[in-house]
């Protein structure tokens, strides 16, 4: 039986993302934690980017799958609703993949609790660099893209589309 925890979290760590596979679970942040109990379970920890995520079942078996192909006999993923994920868990690595792979990365998540709350009527957007230009000259086109965090957004000046991981 293998009962290495650091060899369990970096196998955790390596799954990739189902919706967005140049990225691992770490690199997106929703690897919460790895742990070993006394009687060597790993128990790995999955917060999703939101709590209807249709790809947690995908990152659940994907991780339950990589343990147990290794060696780890007794897995349990456990799906960890609070602290809610936020962008900002994004590491600076998996940014750096996002922008790579031609998706804009998001800028600072929206900060819960602040008083008062503003009120905006209409559509008030930062600006989103090109990440295939850097170009600042942008527009989004829709709200929407192939997931329901990301948006698709156009570059005035190089003319390519591109996607736009949201902040939340």
């Amino acid at each position: 039986m293998v009962t290495s925890l650091g060899h369990a979290r970096h196998l955790a760590a390596t799954v990739p993302d189902p919706e967005l596979p140049m990225l691992t679970l770490a690199d997106l942040g929703v690897l919460r934690e790895v742990t070993l109990t006394d009687d060597g379970t790993v128990v790995a920890a999955l917060t999703p980017t939101y709590s209807g995520c249709p790809a947690l079942a995908e990152m659940r078996a994907g991780v339950a799958g990589r343990l147990k192909a290794a060696g780890y006999p007794r897995v349990e993923v456990r799906t960890v609703l609070d602290p809610p994920w936020t962008t900002d868990w994004i590491t600076p690595e998996g940014r750096r993949k996002l922008a790579e792979h031609g998706i804009a990365p998001p800028g600072p998540a929206p900060r819960p609790g602040s008083v008062p709350v503003p009120l905006v009527l209409s559509g008030i957007r930062r600006a989103v660099p090109c990440p295939r230009c850097g170009a600042a000259d942008t527009e989004e086109t829709a709200r929407f893209g192939a997931t329901s965090c990301k948006a698709l957004w156009r570059c005035r000046a190089c003319r390519e589309p591109f996607e736009h991981f949201k902040e939340i």
